[in-house]
């Protein structure tokens, strides 16, 4: 690997370890094994580092938790079950690596101020909301419709978004999967 990569890398591990404000030029160098000098020549600034590495972070999560959540054997799995499953892993990542999901949190309190930045959340969000829906409906990317992407997508990434607070409010009760499937039950019961 080059210094860019060694830099990426680097932001990766802080980003895990320390958080998004927590971490300094300095420490992201160290990591790397590279001059903090480079951080500027590779990509301009700390901000956009860390922002490239969350991004970065964030894919590699989407991707394995639908790797993870793909049916097995192409069997599709009962709805209630699909959905529990992917909450207990959601969950399970929020409480054991709250570091990043605050990172998560820093970074669009960050887009609020950098118009680039908001652009960029913007798509990703879009991105994340397809691959939510995605994964519920046990298809792949390409064939999720955009209505869905916009509704069942839409509202798992508010749910995700939700719970994920929570977990980091208070994580000496976070929700279970089952409480989540009980109170979306609840709320369908209430809309019928």
């Amino acid at each position: 690997m080059g210094n860019r990569e060694d830099l990426l890398a680097g932001a990766k591990q802080c980003l895990r370890e320390k958080g998004y404000d927590r971490t300094s030029v300095r420490d992201i160098a160290s990591a790397a094994g590279v001059s903090m000098a480079a951080i500027g020549y590779h990509y301009g600034s700390r901000e956009a580092l860390l922002n490239q590495a969350l991004f970065d972070i964030l894919d590699e999560h989407g991707d394995a938790m639908g790797r993870v959540l793909v049916p097995e054997g192409g069997d599709q799995e009962e709805a209630a079950q699909h959905f529990e499953r992917m909450w207990n892993g959601l969950i399970d990542q929020f409480r054991e690596q709250p570091s990043l999901w605050l990172a998560s949190v820093e970074l669009f309190m960050q887009a609020q101020r950098q118009p680039e930045l908001r652009a960029q959340l913007a798509e990703g969000t879009r991105q994340g909301r397809r691959g939510m829906a995605a994964i519920l409906e046990s298809v792949p990317e390409g064939d999720v419709s955009e209505e869905s992407a916009r509704t069942l997508g839409r509202v798992q990434v508010a749910l995700m978004s939700g719970m994920m607070i929570q977990c980091l409010s208070d994580p000496d009760n976070p929700p279970t999967a089952a409480e989540v499937l009980a109170g979306l039950r609840a709320l369908a019961k209430l809309l019928n």
